[in-house]
């Protein structure tokens, strides 16, 4: 089972921009599409972005199309999320997941397999 876990976060001010980072362990890795998530404080776990297990293929939600990029580097097995022009609404923890249970990919990711401790990201206004 893929183990992952999350980093990158902090305090930020609106218009700024962090780049968060999953690293995942398991010589699989790259089989995998994998997503981001977020949740606030009171809301239920929010997906916003998906990339494929080659990394040629992504899909975001519209909330974070055109500030966000997801990208993966396979030999590090790590995944990444590119966040710019931050919101205040952005402020959330952030975690990463394994999409699907094998190589495939959708405009989506229910997300299979455990969560990492997920890494907080503050926006002040």
């Amino acid at each position: 089972q893929v183990q992952l876990a999350e980093s990158g976060g902090g305090l930020v001010q609106a218009g700024g921009s962090l780049r968060l980072s999953c690293a995942a362990s398991g010589r699989t890795f790259s089989v995998y599409a994998m997503g981001w998530f977020r949740q606030a404080p009171g809301k239920e776990r929010e997906f916003l972005a998906t990339i494929s297990g080659g990394g040629g293929r992504t899909y975001y939600t519209d909330s974070v199309k055109g500030r966000f990029t997801i990208s993966r580097d396979n030999a590090k097995n790590t995944v990444y999320l590119q966040m710019n022009s931050l919101k205040p609404e952005d402020t959330a923890v952030y975690y990463c997941a394994v999409c699907w249970t094998d190589s495939s990919f959708g405009p989506g990711c229910p997300g299979v397999g455990s969560w990492g401790q997920g890494t907080q990201v503050t926006v002040s206004s």
